[in-house]
């Protein structure tokens, strides 16, 4: 049975708006999805399977993205409070915790759902590293640490590099800075429309989002992660070239009781080459 998507709109008590997807069946088992770096609500996986796996897979632009109303001085927080009043917007506000898939630059936003209590589970899939952890940062040489050390010391200065940015330049840069067995699946005509469609999301209204988003991402996160109480799980695929030097096994060590699953037939494209058994993980079957 074909599940076509469903385009919501949330209006929150501020007057802004947070628009998103969802994918599968209506009644399916809701699984929050948190795009990576510069896309928006048309970025999802694994649709092929969410009907036989009996899964909603829920999508939204972050504030400034896509059709969702930029906030001023948005923070990590705030960011996962605006996922979670979008949820309850779309399921109802007495949902409860849903499962949680965070992929790469959105790995902060998901690990900030899961300290507010609003993950069952976290599936962090090629999850972004915290570029500004002491442990981390000592694992990376200069040039690429470079904007996020700009970042920590001049947000503003930052920005106004990050806004020179462009749709092109992310393709170009994912494309360039991959494994060629990632170049091929992102350069697939399955896929790579797809991606282009989430990146003029992504850089919609003059890329106010995707600014935000990466400042955050390369500050120091200030995220409690001892603190996480739900089952986290970290997804790595060995030829993963660009989200993290040790393939996150800092980030899992720093997360109570989270375990690490690495693919060694697998690269940065690891949450749709292997859609189906991340989809089983944040299931927990």
């Amino acid at each position: 049975m074909e599940h076509h998507p469903q385009q919501h709109r949330v209006t929150l008590s501020d007057g802004r708006v947070l628009a998103g997807t969802s994918w599968g069946p209506i009644d399916g088992r809701p699984v929050l999805f948190v795009a990576g770096a510069a896309t928006g609500k048309s970025m999802a996986f694994g649709e092929e399977a969410l009907g036989e796996a009996g899964v909603r897979l829920i999508t939204m632009d972050r504030p400034g993205i896509g059709d969702s109303s930029p906030a001023d001085a948005r923070t990590i927080e705030s960011t996962a409070s605006d996922y979670r009043a979008y949820v309850a917007g779309v399921l109802g506000a007495n949902a409860g915790p849903i499962p949680v898939v965070a992929n790469s630059q959105g790995a902060i936003f998901g690990l900030a759902l899961a300290l507010a209590g609003a993950a069952e589970r976290l599936v962090l899939v090629s999850p972004a590293d915290e570029l500004q952890h002491p442990d981390v940062h000592a694992l990376l040489p200069a040039e690429a640490t470079g904007l996020s050390d700009l970042a920590e010391a001049n947000p503003g200065e930052a920005a106004a590099v990050l806004a020179g940015f462009t749709a092109q330049a992310m393709e170009e840069m994912v494309l360039g800075g991959s494994h060629e067995s990632d170049r091929a699946f992102y350069s697939s005509p399955d896929f790579l429309p797809r991606y282009r469609a989430a990146l003029a999301e992504g850089f919609a209204n003059g890329g106010v989002g995707y600014v935000q988003d990466t400042v955050l991402a390369m500050r120091a996160w200030g995220l409690p992660l001892d603190r996480i109480a739900c089952p986290v799980q970290v997804w790595f695929g060995t030829h993963d070239l660009s989200h993290s030097p040790d393939h996150g096994e800092i980030l899992t060590a720093r997360v109570p009781d989270a375990t690490r699953e690495i693919r060694e037939d697998a690269g940065g494209a690891l949450l749709w080459t292997h859609a189906r058994e991340v989809l089983a993980a944040a299931l927990a079957r």
